[in-house]
């Protein structure tokens, strides 16, 4: 997926003019409020929290020492692990494992590292066919778009759209008129793709957590298309990142109630599959080879500074679920990979400042993130300290630099700072006298379109607590 950040203020804009798009989005507000009620509902979740962070803290301070552990042990599984610096590594080592199982085609499930990885462009270079197992992620190769969320691809599509998606793309089958209830549309997405895991030479997935102790991989997801993208293919490919590696099972067991809890709101998930390597001579099931290929692409130096907290991120989107921008304009409005919060954070990690100047911008700072993050990750200070170094690189704006600057020059000055404000309060008072509310506000139009600015009333702060002080000083006297 290109990387499109620099241009988050023009698709917001356009977001909030989508009528599709809003009423999708008010459909995920309407369930990140089911989710928060069923988290809030169970007693132990800080608890839960306060165990999963102590066990990411501790895997990261040894992450060498438990990749180490995790590839030795997948090894003596059968698994073959491969590392991956940058995201192009990894595309060769994917097509090379494809053109040795000689593939022509290529079942997939929900992977964002596979996305970040670009496999799918990768694979279409190499005139491999690919096929969606995830419902959403299905629905997204219709329409030939990215995800707009981790966990819901294609969360910002309505009924409708998908509606006429399923009639445009399916009509080979010699069917009329549009399928209108959602388990139809399943019905026949299911249908056409049974043919499709049956006959594909290689099942390409992702790994919500790998396992150190053993060298196995936890896979997660509500739909089973997983696990029949893992054991019916007989090559097995599993995409991953190094920070989920964990230590034991145990040490999942916790953080899979946390990813349960917070992305659905369930105690768990549908189907919570834990693998291991190539089936053996007494299995009738499961892949004949099994890779595993493990993507670095900037973590490790987020590992050593002050980013690191990022890197306990389990991919629920509970901080995007519950941010009022990602609600209102969508994942696409990002511009890359990974949307809301977290993706604001990771995207200038895994790219650069200069490229992304917009995000850490684009949250209003209310904490809501970090409240609701499982994992305690404290998203709303490391998105001011991105705008500390976008202040020092000199990548803000002229005209915010320059109000930043005048505003600083009144502050440090008191006396000079309580005429500027007594004669602005005065102005806007006028300015506002005859609605009760000023209509626009120079240098603030944007914030003044949404909403009323109320005009002052009386005097300033700084006015009356002159009086209470001179008061006070004379009733001592």
């Amino acid at each position: 997926m290109q990387l499109a950040s620099a241009n988050f203020k023009n698709a917001a804009r356009a977001a909030l003019q989508d009528p599709n798009l809003q009423a999708a989005m008010a459909e995920n507000r309407n369930f990140a409020a089911h989710v928060r009620e069923q988290v809030n509902s169970t007693i132990n979740f800080q608890v839960l929290r306060d165990q999963a962070r102590a066990i990411k803290d501790h895997t990261l301070a040894h992450l060498d020492h438990y990749l180490e552990q995790y590839e030795a042990a997948a090894t003596r599984q059968g698994t073959q692990v491969h590392w991956a610096q940058t995201p192009e590594q990894a595309q060769q080592i994917v097509l090379d494992i494809c053109n040795q199982a000689q593939a022509r085609s290529v079942i997939k499930g929900k992977t964002m590292i596979g996305e970040e990885m670009g496999i799918n462009d990768a694979l279409a270079r190499a005139g491999i066919e690919r096929y969606e197992t995830d419902l959403g992620e299905y629905i997204l190769q219709l329409a030939d778009e990215p995800p707009s969320h981790i966990n819901g691809p294609a969360i910002h599509k309505t009924l409708e759209q998908v509606q006429t998606l399923f009639h445009e793309h399916h009509q080979d089958l010699g069917r009329e008129g549009f399928l209108s209830e959602p388990a139809d549309l399943l019905a026949e997405a299911r249908r056409l793709l049974r043919k499709r895991f049956l006959e594909a030479d290689v099942g390409i997935t992702g790994a919500n957590f790998l396992i150190a102790e053993d060298g196995s991989h936890v896979l997660v997801t509500n739909e089973g298309n997983g696990d029949l993208t893992s054991i019916l293919p007989k090559v097995r490919i599993v995409l991953a990142s190094i920070e989920k590696v964990l230590p034991s099972c145990a040490d999942a067991g916790v953080h899979l109630q946390l990813l349960a809890l917070s992305a659905t709101g369930q105690p768990l998930t549908s189907y919570t599959t834990v693998y291991g390597g190539p089936k053996t001579a007494d299995e009738l099931d499961g892949a004949e080879q099994c890779y595993v290929i493990l993507l670095d692409n900037g973590r490790s130096e987020m590992l050593a500074g002050e980013f690191r907290p990022m890197l306990r991120c389990i991919r629920c989107a509970a901080c995007m679920d519950n941010c009022p921008v990602y609600n209102w304009v969508g994942g696409h409005a990002y511009g890359w990979i990974y949307p809301g919060p977290m993706g604001s954070i990771w995207t200038p990690q895994l790219t650069s400042l200069e490229q992304t100047v917009d995000l850490p911008n684009a949250c209003t700072l209310n904490g809501r993130c970090a409240e609701v993050c499982p994992m305690q990750i404290p998203l709303p200070d490391m998105m001011r300290v991105l705008r500390n170094q976008q202040w020092q690189k000199h990548l803000t704006a002229t005209t915010t630099r320059w109000g930043i600057g005048v505003w600083a020059a009144l502050t440090s000055r008191p006396r000079l700072y309580r005429l500027a404000t007594g004669v602005a309060a005065r102005i806007m008072a006028l300015a506002g006298k005859k609605h009760g509310h000023i209509k626009r506000l120079p240098l603030a139009g944007g914030w003044t379109q949404q909403r009323d600015m109320p005009a002052p009333q009386g005097r300033t702060f700084q006015q009356l607590w002159k009086q209470r002080q001179a008061q006070t000083s004379k009733g001592t006297q």
